[in-house]
């Protein structure tokens, strides 16, 4: 096989590995998501994934997929480098050189230092390593974790839906949704993906929602949060009334009183004091240190706008996701943000890699916040 050639089948099989990944997006905190696809000759033999941390990784998965006797002088591509060092499991590096695989391509090089070494430790035992294919792509997959363990907070995802002229409701102080079916359905998804999701107590006592994900198929509920400063929040609002997998928990200021916050506690909720900037907000960067602590790689925020503007102002946003409506709301409508203003902050928060999906009637549009401002 020419080297061209070799090349073009690499990308294509680390593409499927990549897709393998996708599978544990939302379940592996705070481990990578990671998929791995064993081919023999042109045949895909084995594939596997991470599903969740403290289970077997993707190369092991997809090992036992395939069987020992398929795996002997095959080649397994994998997202990540292989881990390299003992902790809830065993090193993937020595079950690839068990299995008799004759050829490991690597996606990107694990950047933790601790789990580092998979690809020069196999090197070194005769196994042939190519490190690189397809490494944006999947630097891109594992974009929560790769802030994760080199910040400790969580990657931190800005969701609304709006009009055409910005606004998230029809008129201050009113809820009900902006956007059609296709959206709403996309919103869901990526509820099913995210380990937590996020709202003030504004959006919590309009809306009054459950924050679940609701998918034809099923899908995995979110941790819920709510940014409370006075714990405003009644023990009988549904989203502590309901049937869900998950958890809600609360930050408030440091004065609430006792009284309030065992009221919520005896409904279920974990409720946290945290410190207030001036004005009177919430430290939005304790509360993720917090999460991060917590093994919550990515945070939805979904409003409102009060919300948005401190994200914003704070320069904490590293994704945004805005569902567009097709039609005007005007002057009495509730804007995207509040609290922030270009004029007060300098720079720009600029968008790259940005790209536009219609759902529908509306539009998706879609950008990784641009690296030129300080973490």
């Amino acid at each position: 096989m020419s080297e061209t050639s070799l090349q073009e089948q690499d990308r294509a099989f680390m593409r499927l590995a990549i897709r393998q990944a996708q599978r544990g997006l939302g379940r592996t905190s705070p481990n990578p998501c990671v998929g791995a696809v064993i081919v023999r000759g042109k045949e895909i033999v084995g594939k596997g994934f991470h599903r969740k941390a403290g289970t077997p990784h993707a190369e092991v998965n997809a090992i036992a997929d395939a069987g020992v006797e398929a795996c002997k002088g095959a080649t397994i591509y994998v997202t990540l480098e292989p881990c390299n060092h003992t902790g809830k499991t065993p090193p993937c590096s020595r079950a690839v050189l068990a299995a008799g695989l004759r050829r490991v391509v690597v996606g990107m090089p694990d950047p933790h230092d601790l789990a580092s070494g998979g690809a020069e430790f196999l090197q070194s035992r005769g196994v042939a390593v190519t490190i690189g294919v397809l490494e944006e792509e999947c630097r891109n997959l594992n974009r929560p974790f790769l802030k994760y363990i080199n910040t400790g907070l969580p990657w931190v995802v800005m969701k609304a839906g709006m009009s055409l002229d910005g606004k998230i409701s029809t008129r201050l102080g009113k809820g009900g949704a902006i956007t059609g079916a296709a959206a709403r359905m996309r919103v869901h998804e990526l509820r099913n993906t995210f380990d937590a999701i996020l709202i003030g107590i504004d959006t919590a006592l309009i809306d009054n929602p459950s924050l679940t994900t609701r998918l034809p198929h099923g899908g995995r509920d979110p941790l819920r949060i709510i940014l409370d400063s006075r714990l405003r929040l009644s023990p009988e609002a549904r989203i502590l009334r309901q049937q869900s997998d998950n958890t809600t928990w609360i930050f408030c200021g440091n004065s609430v009183t006792s009284a309030r916050k065992k009221n919520l506690e005896q409904a279920g909720v974990v409720v946290t004091r945290v410190d207030s900037l001036p004005g009177g907000s919430l430290n939005l960067r304790h509360i993720l240190q917090i999460l991060g602590r917590a093994d919550v790689l990515s945070v939805l925020v979904e409003g409102g706008a009060g919300v948005h503007g401190s994200f914003v102002k704070e320069k904490l946003v590293d994704e945004v996701f805005l569902f567009t409506a097709p039609y005007f709301i005007g002057d009495a409508g509730t804007p995207l943000i509040k609290g922030y203003s270009l004029a007060d902050n300098g720079r720009k928060l600029e968008l790259e890699d940005f790209s536009c999906e219609l759902l529908g009637d509306d539009l998706l549009l879609h950008g990784i916040v641009a690296l030129n401002h300080d973490k």
